[in-house]
């Protein structure tokens, strides 16, 4: 039984776990704000680069269900604890590195460990907040990444500019030490609830994997990999198209790169409102859905501009309703299965993002060595079309059939 702290207490860990994912996305995006220097140092090609990011997200992709099922079994304060200390250590190794290979191998163990920070994020907010604070308190948690890759530019470019990019990756390691001392003290009563003897016995014997043949699996799927796609592209993305092909310089980037991530910021606090306030007992909200959908097709228009400001403008459209796909996903995914398996749907979730993102990005990478932009972004804007396409079949209620494992009021079935 959920037991949150009174009062402010019960934003602590959320809050936290805030600061986290922010750590996570700036570990992620020094690589994205440097990559003009980068690559013009270490002479890789751009789809060299998205080669090493595609790493990255293949072992993420793993490492989010696993982690998320993880944080089920173990417990959110000790596994917390091994997987920053991982991708902590992951990130300062990229100070060491001159080509694809060890880049690659970077990102791929920066992966490993960054699978656990949303799933971390939403299982801190289901057992430190009560029911009808849920989806504002995994906004907040989530929103840390959306800061993290706001304030890195800015903060990282003249750092690297001035000491060298090497120094850059060295920096995330101080951070992520900071980090893990302030989990230590706040992952415990009176910010978390301790635990009962009935909840510990309760607690998985085994971790439990996503079963791929459930329909409430790719519900998830569906809505988040697809739907969130825009964030990838805004992410690692946007620096190269707004250097290579609209003609800004590094250091013009740095004054700039932080715009797209307020519209990431500000869709996860409004989509987290949307959702406690019109999704709450919502079990399969399809017009907000359909809304989504619609709102994601301006991003097609992209390449008709020259203007840098136009861009940067469809850049933070897309993120903030990329978030709106992420948080409505989560939402119904936190209906559909049991409490105890919380963890590990942010995991399918994130997992799904990042598998998305791995066969993806490879291929804008290809397609921005020949300059298609066009075909790049048409694309960004029509998959979350598929994506909600799937969605709606897949949450068909008739398709459902009742599960033993859960006590939500919408049935799961295998497909």
């Amino acid at each position: 039984m959920n037991r949150p702290a009174p009062g402010w207490r019960m934003w602590v860990a959320p809050t936290t776990m805030m600061l986290c994912t922010l750590l996570g996305y700036i570990d992620r995006q020094v690589l994205a704000a440097l990559s003009p220097t980068i690559l013009s140092d270490t002479r890789m090609s751009q789809y060299e680069y998205t080669l090493a990011v595609s790493a990255f997200s293949i072992v993420y992709t793993i490492m989010n269900p696993v982690f998320g099922s993880f944080l089920d079994h173990i417990g959110l304060r000790r596994g917390m604890i091994i997987a920053v200390l991982i991708w902590t250590i992951a990130s300062v190794s990229h100070a060491g590195l001159n080509g694809l290979i060890g880049f690659a191998l970077a990102r791929a163990l920066l992966g490993f460990g960054e699978g656990a920070a949303f799933p971390g994020a939403l299982r801190t907010a289901a057992e430190a907040l009560p029911l009808n604070k849920q989806s504002r308190g995994m906004a907040l948690g989530y929103s840390g990444a959306s800061m993290g890759a706001l304030i890195t530019p800015p903060i990282i470019i003249p750092i690297a500019q001035r000491y060298g990019w090497r120094f850059a990756f060295l920096l995330t390691g101080i951070l992520g030490l900071l980090w893990l001392v302030l989990w230590w003290r706040v992952a415990r009563p009176p910010f978390l609830p301790a635990q009962t003897a009935d909840e510990q016995a309760r607690r998985p014997l085994k971790i439990r994997w996503p079963d791929l043949r459930e329909r409430r699996v790719w519900v998830v799927v569906s809505g988040f990999g697809l739907g969130g796609l825009a964030l990838g592209v805004a992410a690692y993305l946007s620096p190269l198209y707004l250097n290579r092909a609209l003609g800004l310089s590094q250091a013009q980037l740095g004054n700039i790169l932080w715009i797209p991530m307020i519209g990431w910021e500000a869709g996860y606090f409004f989509w987290g409102w949307v959702a406690d306030r019109f999704a709450a007992n919502e079990p399969r909200p399809v017009r907000i859905f359909v809304l989504l959908t619609i709102l994601s097709l301006p991003t097609a228009f992209m390449t008709l501009t020259s203007s840098w400001v136009i861009a940067v403008a469809l850049f933070t459209w897309s993120t903030f309703i990329a978030d709106g796909f992420v948080v409505m996903s989560l939402r119904v995914g936190s209906r559909i299965f049991p409490a105890d398996r919380i963890g590990m749907v942010a995991g399918i979730g994130s997992g799904s993002w990042g598998a998305v993102q791995a066969v993806i990005q490879p291929v804008y990478g290809a397609w921005f060595d020949r300059r298609w932009y066009a075909a790049t972004f048409i694309s960004m804007s029509l998959l979350p079309l598929l994506g909600t396409l799937l969605w709606l079949w897949f949450s068909k209620p008739w398709a459902a059939s009742a599960s033993a494992d859960t006590s939500s009021t919408v049935p799961a079935a295998r497909g």
